[in-house]
């Protein structure tokens, strides 16, 4: 007798086959065709929320489930993670509240909590993550949304009727478009949840965000050359600013294998910048409401000897130690986006010099946790 073998049909990144000219591209030319991709992807999201009746009809669903009393869970991992700060950040500056957490841990050390949450989002690009998956399958009677970049997923299959795409497309690399996008569609939920309009401001950012993605990939061997040689390089935000360095770092580390880490303006003061000398890089975002504490520790990091690229939408003096890029001013959190469009170009300017350490990847591998 003969055995039976079966086969399994592939499990598409985005759920579609990807087109042949790019299966055959390198890590370095995915990530700057991926990274150049965002402003079509952002300004096409941001039209869909604005305008396409079911996505309007869902927003409006969310905003009714907020409504219930207690908080306003995000729930993610990895660049997801990322996304959903803006989202909780912007409910907190106007007095809702709520939280982002990582979703692993979420799942095995706090579910007894569920019963206080008014309602639990959950981002996810892939769909297919194995605790969220989790999340959605032992949900009961919990309200749950969903933002998702796969509609082909397991998760969006299991969500039901609330459930909103983030509309990135399929992405091959490092996160970038998906990473924008889902901080977009968590800072418009958020707004819709506290009945605020975002329309003029998300327009400004669309904007700036094209406007500054060109200026910084212009100056990226400049960035390169100024960051090269240091022993590490340290990220430093605020508010949504933040969630745009733990990308930031994830992006540089997962590219080219170069050691980055992530850190808030004040755990940074209180910390790391302690043994600052002449072998550190600190990127510095000084934006939104705490930009004059990033300027100030910048200043603080020069006098130790430490390298600084300062990234704030004002002018500032270039100096041996200090690498100034200014951006546009966008209307808080959507620095959340703008801000890490310079370690990007300092990314791709780095694996078009060394190599690049991330293939491309077109299909899902095995999800687990």
């Amino acid at each position: 007798m003969t055995g039976l073998t079966t086969t399994q049909e592939p499990r598409w990144v985005g759920g579609v086959a990807p087109p042949s000219e790019l299966l055959g591209a390198t890590g370095t030319q995915i990530l700057e065709l991926e990274c150049r991709e965002q402003p079509v992807r952002l300004r096409q999201l941001i039209d869909a929320y604005q305008n396409d009746a079911a996505i309007r009809a869902e927003l409006k669903t969310f905003r009714e489930l907020a409504a219930r009393p207690g908080v306003v869970l995000f729930v993610g991992m990895g660049a997801s993670y990322c996304s959903a700060m803006a989202g909780s950040i912007l409910l907190q500056t106007h007095g809702r509240l709520s939280f982002t957490v990582d979703a692993g841990e979420w799942l095995h050390y706090a579910r007894s909590l569920d019963k206080d949450i008014a309602l639990t989002v959950l981002l996810t690009t892939s769909g297919e993550s194995a605790e969220l998956v989790e999340l959605m399958r032992s949900r009961e009677d919990q309200p749950l949304g969903l933002l998702c970049n796969n509609t082909a997923s397991t998760c969006w299959k299991l969500g039901g009727g609330n459930k909103l795409p983030i509309l990135a497309g399929p992405e091959y690399g490092n996160a970038t478009k998906t990473y924008t996008n889902a901080t977009a569609a968590a800072i418009i939920l958020a707004s819709e949840m506290l009945g605020i309009p975002w329309e003029k401001g998300a327009e400004e950012a669309a904007e700036s965000f094209a406007t500054d993605l060109e200026a910084a990939f212009a100056l990226r061997a400049e960035l390169e050359a100024f960051c090269r040689g240091a022993a590490n390089i340290e990220i430093v935000g605020r508010g949504a600013a933040y969630a745009g360095a733990i990308m930031s770092a994830l992006c540089i580390r997962e590219m080219s294998g170069f050691r980055a880490a992530p850190h808030t303006g004040a755990g940074f003061k209180h910390g790391p910048n302690l043994d600052i000398d002449g072998s550190h890089v600190a990127i510095l975002f000084a934006l939104g409401r705490a930009a004059a504490l990033g300027c100030k520790l910048a200043e603080e990091c020069n006098r130790r000897g430490g390298k600084v690229v300062l990234i704030s939408t004002a002018e500032h003096t270039p100096s041996a130690l200090l690498f100034p890029v200014r951006i546009g001013e966008v209307p808080e959190p959507w620095e959340g986006i703008t801000s890490l469009l310079v370690p990007q170009a300092l990314t791709l300017a780095m694996v078009q010099r060394t190599g690049c350490r991330l293939p491309p990847r077109f299909q899902y591998g095995v999800m687990e946790q």
